[in-house]
């Protein structure tokens, strides 16, 4: 999901622990590093990494290509190869036959079953082309704050975790209760009143 999208979510993060300088170098540095690697012809089903917003198929961040006036904008780009398991069964079934009658066995113990399958797998893996999704990225780093193109639980979760891997810096996701506990400017008083607030539920 990206910028431009007719319809997006956003999931808004704060850099907890931001460098007072050379920022700059050290996401550079950490998009070179974890760029995006290519998958196909490779038995790997997944590669996850950053990619440029404007070339999400070819990462490119050259020439500070990724800094607009305050900002940091790139994406996050996730590749997945799958495969039916009914594909996967057929090719088994289709191997082991072969083996056995290659070996005038008439079964395949379970360590050379797995092993089977396995290679299976891996052959199919190299076969097929993985199919990208990307996500934009915009951080403002003067405000330490970081949008991120979507809800999506197991697409935040790989964010967060790369982000921080890449960039040695943690991220606090932004709801009501952690925006008025780091960014409404609270009185001591009031953020004691906050602490002891309970949660209401609005359904009935």
């Amino acid at each position: 999901m990206g910028v431009a999208a007719s319809n997006i979510a956003i999931t808004t993060y704060r850099v907890a622990n931001e460098p007072e300088e050379g920022i700059i170098e050290r996401v550079y540095e950490g998009l070179i590093r974890h760029t995006i690697v290519d998958i196909d012809g490779e038995s790997l089903d997944k590669s996850i990494g950053w990619t440029s917003i404007d070339q999400p198929l070819d990462p490119d961040f050259s020439g500070s290509s990724f800094l607009v006036g305050s900002l940091f904008v790139f994406a996050l780009r996730i590749d997945k190869k799958v495969i039916s398991p009914k594909v996967i069964a057929r090719q088994i079934q289709k191997e082991t036959a072969r083996k056995l009658r290659e070996t005038g066995r008439e079964f395949l113990g379970k360590g050379e079953k797995k092993a089977l399958r396995d290679a299976v797998i891996a052959d199919l893996n190299r076969r097929i082309p993985a199919t990208p999704k990307t996500t934009d990225v915009v951080w403002n780093y003067e405000e330490r704050l970081v949008f991120f193109f979507s809800n999506q639980k197991t697409a935040n979760e790989e964010f967060e975790t790369l982000f921080t891997k890449s960039f040695d810096m943690n991220l606090m996701r932004i709801f009501p209760y952690t925006f008025a506990m780091e960014m409404a400017g609270l009185t001591d008083a009031e953020i004691d009143r906050l602490h002891g607030l309970t949660p209401v539920s609005l359904v009935r």
